[in-house]
């Protein structure tokens, strides 16, 4: 039996799927059962990570564990944990751990492999960069005009698919890759204004990225209920890469066998949460 958390995520509902493709047991733990559907195969239990007094019946006769990241209540998985039955567990991470300068968002990732490490259960480390799914926040300006406004428009990054994501934690998980840790990248370097135009491309509309003054954006973010070490972060990371081309990385590939997705097929996978087909 394999427990995937953070079933109901970018990452984990596809996790959920290539588990079950691939003849496994799958069981959820989830704090609204009912207002989630899964396959009728999985087996779904009430609970939360950051309730220790739900995690022994999520964990019963467990061998493998997908572990979605928490701030909060890691310690009480990792204690309950250690009582059942659990061989294996696959932590998503985040490539900001291995940033040369340090980040809010890289130290909170940090802390929760050094958690993992030390529990004294086996353990791999799926670390992705910037996600394609992010660009959803762009989906309301897009729906209401044809104009994306965001900063540094020329910073470029290579957004990863959440299916990428999942394929290679499925294989950590399948394959129990022990002490291994995969940084991960989509297959292009895109900036944002390159991205802007893959979606209109995409979806057959006339897109422009604008950019706004970065007080501006910092308001919006912070109003949009983003904490400020995280604005900070995502805006001394985009100025980093203004101008440069980011870092693409065979991971994926090396552990799936197949290429990456692009970011073209990632938008026409998603083109209906940007607005309708014009007319």
């Amino acid at each position: 039996m394999i427990l995937v958390t953070g079933a109901t995520g970018n990452v984990g509902s596809h996790i959920v799927t290539q588990l079950l493709d691939a003849g496994e047991k799958v069981r959820v733990i989830t704090r609204n059962p009912g207002g989630h559907s899964f396959p009728e195969q999985v087996e779904v239990v009430p609970g939360d990570l950051t309730q220790p007094d739900t995690l022994s019946e999520a964990l019963d006769s467990v061998e493998r564990a997908f572990l979605f990241p928490v701030f909060t209540g890691l310690d009480a998985f990792l204690d309950a944990a250690r009582l059942s039955d659990l061989q294996h567990v696959v932590l998503l991470s985040s490539a900001a751990v291995t940033y040369t300068t340090p980040s809010w968002i890289g130290e909170q990732h940090l802390s929760l492999e050094q958690a993992v490490a030390a529990s004294g259960l086996a353990w791999a480390f799926v670390r992705p960069g910037y996600f394609t799914t992010n660009d959803l926040a762009w989906a309301p300006q897009i729906k209401a005009g044809d104009v994306v406004r965001g900063i540094y428009g020329n910073a470029a990054m290579a957004p990863v698919d959440p299916r990428d994501i999942a394929a290679v934690s499925v294989r950590a998980l399948l394959d129990q890759r022990v002490g291994e840790s995969f940084l991960l990248t989509g297959p292009q370097s895109l900036t944002g204004i390159d991205r802007v135009r893959i979606i209109a491309e995409t979806i057959g509309r006339p897109l422009r990225f604008d950019e706004l003054p970065h007080e501006l954006f910092r308001e919006q973010m912070f109003h949009h209920g983003m904490p400020a070490p995280v604005i900070d972060d995502m805006i001394n990371g985009l100025a980093e890469w203004d101008g440069k081309t980011a870092p693409v990385l065979p991971t994926i590939e090396e552990i799936t066998g197949r290429a990456p997705f692009t970011y073209g097929q990632w938008v026409a996978s998603r083109a209906q949460d940007f607005g309708p087909a014009p007319a």
